[in-house]
């Protein structure tokens, strides 16, 4: 029983950091195309398209970071497959 547990562990966290992750890096390059068309059309505001365009990329990356640390705490964390004994 342990090591199907174990399995079914790993996978929940291969999962959880494998869509935690699609959905930023499908935002991430939305956002860089975007930006790209916005400093094509109009160069000369590149700067603030590119200070914009950097924030918006951390806050998006900051999702993908929550599903990392999903996926540590399913492995590290997660429940035992021997029930505990409560005193």
């Amino acid at each position: 029983m342990g090591l199907v547990f174990g399995d079914l562990q790993t996978l929940a966290a291969g999962l959880a950091i494998g869509i935690g992750a699609l959905g930023p890096g499908i935002g991430i390059g939305i956002l860089a195309g975007k930006a790209l068309e916005a400093i094509g059309r109009n160069p000369e505001a590149q700067g603030p398209i590119q200070q914009n365009m950097i924030l918006a990329i951390a806050f998006v990356e900051a999702i993908a970071i929550y599903a990392l640390v999903v996926a540590i705490i399913i492995i590290f964390v997660g429940a035992s497959p021997t029930p505990s004994v409560n005193y």
